[in-house]
């Protein structure tokens, strides 16, 4: 059973992520509290009645491959079909090619939703959302028409296909090659691995984006080029002409998402896979960015959501069993275990964490809209800025603490928890990959320090960093045992977050291997600041609106308060991890050898 939080959604939307400023923009007009509340609705019917039944079944029966062919997990099918013929796949793409051209914003919870629903099978939209994201910013307009409306409409699906047997991470290192044909088409020769939904039978027709080198190209990164391979190509008319020369070689055994369809797929064994230019020779990596990009925050959405959903079971069992009697006598019977401290700390774990990542997403989604749709092309830049500093956070912290979220899920269940039965272990197993896909978190880490705060001076840091300050300061107009809690550890977090971003501007150039072994512990500091920034706007917001619905409210404001003295107290840890023990010298200190 999945019940989808929506009036968090709501409260974290309009509270926290200024969804009637967004309103207001130009191109979302439509876009009121009551059209919101209309399409979260119909899209938590949809997860909780359609594809939440899934899960289990795609765990316990998951893909299968035969003879190139893979079969989706019974009942798969049927529900993507539904999930297209609602206009799911369209909600945030343009009203020109067949969207519904709502703002991220609105986009975000819905995909929260199907993902908390059942990972699996959210996985194949979420891929071909960032071949549509690369379309747009990098097809031409005859590949726009071609490709765009059937994807849009979720008849066809897209993939991304980066990854090859000899290069991980490192794409420098590919080989799948693309041969001009003299035609405007090329042959693409190559395999590539690891391919999420790369083959299927849910769709009529999939199209692989594909990286290979031109001949003569550049060596690195800077000869990748960006490729449209279909699995069937498409004819003029728009209908269905041959098979192209790509197969499935197989599919991977994994941990978890096993039902989602992991293929290697090889190109051009039988004379090269027909495939079509994307933008210019030697800047596919980035075009293909634009769909790293819009993955990798969709993949924080999914920590996001296996969070919420572990936390909904943990609570539903910890209701119900019944062991011990409390520690403080109040019962000579044994009582529900949520009624021990312990369980309650970590259920208040649980809801806390996810609670302040999904906040910090959503508040990251509106970024990206306001840098998308403002009438000012300074503000937009403002926001651009913003959004792309908490993309990797968005990922990299929303995973990892998935993994701690659904380790706790797994806790609170006890024995039972080790039992496949029970559920609480598909979370556990499912999350384990969102840290490492679409970049592993020191990937992002990387990231957050290179492109996200050396390259501008940590000007958007700095500007977030205000913005904590001007909260920690509205804090302290409530005397309150909440808000005296979140004023002392937000301002110790922020001071925490403001030396470990000093710490990488000062040392990045003279000390790099120093800063980059403290960039994943930099990169969790500025995740549990800003979520708790987050938490520390909510708790504001949740006093002010308290008569109107006084246990929603204060269940947000005891929330904040654990988040407050719970959570943020991690900031000051992970500050002298990074500052006070000179980052590299302990990680270094080991010799390859001695490990």
């Amino acid at each position: 059973m999945y019940n989808a939080p929506v009036k968090d959604m709501l409260f974290a939307m309009t509270e926290l992520a200024r969804l009637d400023e967004l309103a207001a923009l130009p191109g979302c007009e439509d876009v009121s509290r009551e059209t919101v509340q209309a399409v979260l609705g119909e899209a938590a019917k949809f997860s909780g009645e359609v594809v939440a039944p899934l899960n289990v079944e795609g765990d316990r029966n998951p893909s299968r491959w035969d003879n190139g062919k893979v079969t989706a997990t019974p009942g798969f099918a049927d529900a993507f079909r539904q999930f297209a013929t609602g206009g799911w796949q369209g909600v945030q793409h343009p009203a020109e090619y067949g969207g519904q051209g709502l703002p991220k914003l609105v986009s975000t919870p819905c995909t929260e939703m199907l993902c908390s629903a059942n990972l699996s099978l959210a996985l194949c939209p979420l891929l071909t959302d960032g071949a549509i994201e690369a379309l747009l910013i990098a097809g031409n307009e005859a590949q726009k028409q071609r490709f765009l409306p059937k994807l849009i409409s979720g008849e066809w699906t897209g993939t991304m296909n980066l990854t090859e047997p000899q290069a991980g991470s490192d794409l420098a290192l590919l080989r799948a090659r693309a041969e001009p044909q003299g035609d405007g088409t090329y042959r693409v020769f190559g395999t590539k691995i690891f391919i999420t939904w790369g083959e299927h039978d849910m769709t009529e027709n999939i199209v692989h984006l594909v990286l290979a080198r031109t001949p003569g190209a550049p060596e690195g990164v800077k000869g990748i080029s960006l490729f449209i391979v279909p699995k069937f190509l498409v004819n003029d008319d728009g209908s269905l002409g041959a098979r192209n020369d790509v197969q499935c070689v197989s599919i991977e055994h994994k941990l978890g998402i096993k039902a989602s369809p992991t293929a290697v797929l090889q190109f051009g064994d039988h004379g090269g896979a027909v495939g079509y230019l994307v933008g210019e020779e030697n800047r596919g990596l980035e075009y293909m960015f634009i769909m790293m990009n819009a993955a990798r925050f969709t993949v924080g959405m999914q920590g996001v959501a296996i969070s919420g959903r572990a936390y909904q079971k943990a609570v539903a069992y910890a209701k119900e069993r019944v062991q011990s009697r409390p520690v403080d006598g109040s019962s000579k019977e044994a009582v529900a275990i949520i009624e021990h401290p312990d369980v309650r700390r970590m259920l208040a774990t649980m809801r806390a964490l996810t609670e302040a990542s999904r906040a910090l997403a959503y508040v990251a989604a509106s970024e990206s809209d306001f840098a998308h749709r403002h009438a000012d092309a300074a503000v937009r830049a403002q926001h651009r800025a913003r959004y792309e500093y908490l993309v990797p956070i968005v990922k990299g912290w929303s995973t990892e603490l998935s993994i701690e979220v659904t380790s706790l899920g797994v806790q609170v269940h006890g024995g039972m928890g080790f039992i496949e039965e029970t559920g609480a272990a598909q979370y556990y197993r499912d999350a384990r990959i969102l840290a490492i896909y679409e970049g592993t978190t020191a990937i992002q880490a990387n990231d957050l320090i290179g492109r996200k705060t050396l390259r501008d001076g940590g000007a958007a840091a700095q500007a977030l960093l205000t913005d904590v300050a001007a909260t920690v300061d509205a804090l302290g107009a409530h005397d309150s045992a909440p808000f005296k809690a979140m004023r002392r550890h937000l301002s110790q977090g922020r001071e925490a977050l403001a030396a470990a971003v000093d710490y990488v501007l000062d040392h990045a150039k003279r000390d790099p291997n120093a800063v980059f072994a403290g960039g994943v512990p930099y990169l969790k500091l500025a995740g549990i600041v800003l979520g708790g920034w987050q938490m520390a706007r909510a708790l504001l917001a949740s006093a002010r609106l308290f008569a109107e619905n006084p246990a929603f409210h204060g269940a947000k404001i005891a929330t904040a308060q654990f988040y407050a003295e719970h959570v943020l107290p991690q900031a000051v840890a992970l500050q002298a991890a990074i500052v006070g023990a000179k980052g590299g010298e302990g990680v270094l200190a080991l010799d390859a050898e001695q490990f």
